[in-house]
């Protein structure tokens, strides 16, 4: 294993897609709900322990060696409206064209046959760590930040809130980003043994709700 290949996935600027979303920042910040650092803050959080939870524990799940196929109907089930699951997909095909050049394995060629239109983003993650010879830990911490960075990033441009301030708002969070991560990753070495009924499935009704609202919105700056 090299940890250095922890860096490569979890850094922002790996071509996953990730920067064209904002994770549901976009709405809010519309809806007066993310108006400073503070209120980002929340959001994060909040999102943080809900969908982050969801993907810490799929991506731990593949990461661990689950069947990604099972995996993926799973997320299927967690994500009840349709214009996430687009995204999810959609952010998963950029992730594993960026994975398999980066780390080829035949689990993601296997993968990506079976899913021609992609697989969901926290299971080619963490099938990516897996072929990177990362641990499901490593995978749920990859995942969990992807899922607050984003927002935090957005806001950025959403507001221009200073990049220091969204920045500070992130190391806020360590705790509650380690606690999230060893959370997904304990429910996911249950999976051999109890099934995927285990995984988190948290759920965030409010960013179901504008998710689907944003995605009719004539002109928009983030796909999501």
């Amino acid at each position: 294993m090299s940890r250095a290949a922890l860096l490569v996935l979890a850094d922002g600027r790996f071509p996953a897609g990730g920067h064209a979303h904002s994770g549901g920042a976009e709405p809010a910040v519309t809806a007066g709900r993310i108006r400073d650092a503070a209120t980002l803050e929340n959001f994060c959080r909040g999102r943080l322990h809900t969908a982050g939870l969801v993907a810490a524990g799929l991506a731990a799940a593949a990461a661990a060696g689950c069947d990604p196929l099972l995996l993926d109907d799973a997320a299927d089930a967690r994500t009840p409206v349709p214009a996430l699951r687009q995204v999810a997909r959609r952010l998963g095909r950029q992730m594993m064209r960026a994975a398999r050049a980066a780390w080829p394995s035949d689990a993601l060629d296997a993968l990506a046959a079976a899913r021609p239109r992609g697989a969901h983003q926290p299971v080619v993650l963490g099938l990516a760590a897996r072929s990177a010879g990362l641990t499901a830990l490593d995978a749920a911490y990859a995942v969990a930040y992807e899922n607050i960075s984003g927002p935090a990033t957005a806001a950025v441009r959403l507001l221009s809130l200073d990049p220091f301030d969204a920045t500070a708002v992130l190391a806020h969070l360590a705790a509650d980003l380690d606690q999230v991560a060893v959370q997904g990753t304990e429910a996911a070495l249950r999976v051999p043994t109890e099934g995927v009924d285990v995984l988190p499935a948290a759920s965030a009704p409010l960013l179901d709700i504008t998710a689907e609202q944003h995605a009719a919105w004539p002109v928009r700056l983030f796909a999501s």
